[in-house]
């Protein structure tokens, strides 16, 4: 290993490259932003932060420091033998690659992989990057033009075709490739019409958990965003581990999907409680007291072994913003290795905002945008609960979308938007009273299907919600 005096301290400037005809004037670059992005994919181990990078178009010249970009290098080489990446894969391939001296040594990749303590703002770090790669480029190219200008010899019609193509170089590098022939989206289509005919409105997506809803809708399907809102205490969290439960458990004739839950109210073993004792339809409060009768435990036990062989993964982290929450996320999906295939979020108004300075209004806009992202960009279904403001109870009425709390972006970001309310005919006596009590499960949006209202029944004592039998029968 060399020793620290032979390589310059990491705050320390990088040699000033000749790209800028000012000699005092600075070449923009972030020495921090480049140690952060690197220190993260050291953190995470490349998988899931180095397909990030390679996505959006990240390469070694990227970096101004010479040695990140041969850091890099090695990094990619790594990630593409799909071998992982911490200080003892990169020295040893740096070595075989000959930079190791080059590249500071042993010393500096420590001191990369302690520079930060999550790689959660991974996809701010690649934007400073490159940013500042682009506007280098944008110096460099210019002045090439500025000299080529006093040219007088040249052909003026072919110099200005080459600086419109340098110029264009730089654009295309910055965009992403998204679009693709309509001939690609015409065979999806295809292939959607023939699986709707084959399956003659049969579950097509995620079942719903809930006969009229799967009718309606005919699952929960990848890309979607589906929003289910209520009032406080009438059951969200209830009915989205109803949802959560069928998916990775399995039906006669249909697998179990993988599921992630993130859970910013509730801690995970209330929930694993909760899914655990309407699993086994056993009543809480009876459990809570010790009162269970025997085969009621066997139920229990039956239930623990179904929910621990089940593919769901529990995040009760409080205070995620939508950044951490979409790059934990993708971690799960990198777990999962493509089995993920359901998202919930309880509950959107404790999302926390990137920038606490601006409008909650705006910082619910900015997140409901970022869900809706999520399910697009892991190609998964994302249920994500909301809480509904008190305009229906004070006017007495069943609720609209437009009762959302604090934003109208959800509504408009929703491709499925679900109200659980009481019914019209409510008695809140008889609520009281009874055991089982009907709710409406208001399907509000549906962007490709009907809308109407599902008849649910909610037991107390299971915590849980299901079908209507008059209308599923």
């Amino acid at each position: 290993m060399p020793k620290a005096a032979a390589f310059k301290s990491s705050s320390d400037e990088p040699r000033r490259r000749k790209e800028s005809p000012a000699a005092s004037r600075r070449v923009p670059y972030s020495i921090d932003m480049e140690q952060a992005l690197l220190g993260a994919i050291i953190l995470e181990g490349g998988a899931e932060t180095m397909a990030i990078c390679v996505q959006e178009r990240v390469r070694p010249e990227c970096f101004y420091n010479v040695r990140h970009q041969l850091i890099y290098k090695a990094m990619f080489g790594l990630y593409e033998k799909q071998d992982p990446i911490d200080e003892i894969t990169l020295s040893d391939r740096l070595r075989k690659d000959g930079n190791f001296e080059d590249a500071g040594g042993d010393a500096y990749l420590v001191e990369l992989s302690n520079r930060i303590d999550t790689h959660a703002h991974l996809p701010y770090y690649i934007q400073r990057v490159r940013d500042t790669y682009l506007l280098r480029e944008v110096i460099r190219l210019s002045n090439e033009a500025i000299e080529g200008a006093y040219d007088e010899t040249q052909d003026v019609d072919s110099f200005l075709e080459k600086t419109e193509q340098n110029i264009f170089s730089i654009s295309e590098t910055r965009i992403v490739d998204s679009a693709q022939p309509l001939e690609k989206s015409i065979d999806d289509a295809v292939q959607l019409v023939n699986n709707m005919i084959q399956n003659k409105g049969e579950i097509t997506g995620v079942t719903t958990g809930f006969a009229d809803l799967d009718k309606m809708t005919t699952g929960w399907h990848e890309g979607e965003m589906i929003v289910v809102a209520a009032r406080p205490s009438m059951g969200k969290t209830s009915i989205a581990l109803n949802m959560i439960e069928p998916a990775i458990c399995g039906r006669p004739g249909r697998e179990p999907v993988g599921a992630l839950m993130f859970s910013l109210e509730m801690p995970s073993e209330q929930l694993a409680m909760r899914l655990l004792c309407s699993r086994a339809r056993v009543n809480m409060t009876k459990l809570r007291d010790g009162f269970v009768p025997k085969e009621k435990q066997q139920d229990i036990v039956r239930a623990a072994q179904e929910l621990k062989n089940s593919p769901l993964m529990i995040d009760d982290s409080s205070g995620l913003n939508i950044l951490e929450l979409r790059a934990k996320a993708r971690r799960v999906a990198s777990q999962m290795k493509g089995k993920l295939g359901l998202i919930a979020v309880d509950y959107i108004q404790l999302v926390a905002g990137t920038d606490s300075r601006i409008p909650r209004e705006q910082q619910i806009a900015e997140i409901s945008r970022g869900m809706k992202g999520m399910a697009k960009e892991l190609r998964v279904p994302v249920i994500v609960l909301a809480q509904l403001n008190r305009e229906a109870e004070k006017e007495k009425r069943q609720p609209r979308i437009s009762d959302l709390r604090e934003s109208g972006s959800i509504e408009q970001d929703a491709d499925v938007v679900l109200l659980l309310s009481k019914p019209r005919d409510y008695n809140e006596e008889e609520d009281m009273a009874a055991e089982a009590v009907a709710r409406d499960l208001i399907v509000a949006k549906q962007r490709n299907g009907p809308i109407g209202t599902v008849p649910l029944y909610f037991i107390k004592h299971l915590t849980r919600f299901e079908n209507s039998q008059r209308h599923s029968a």
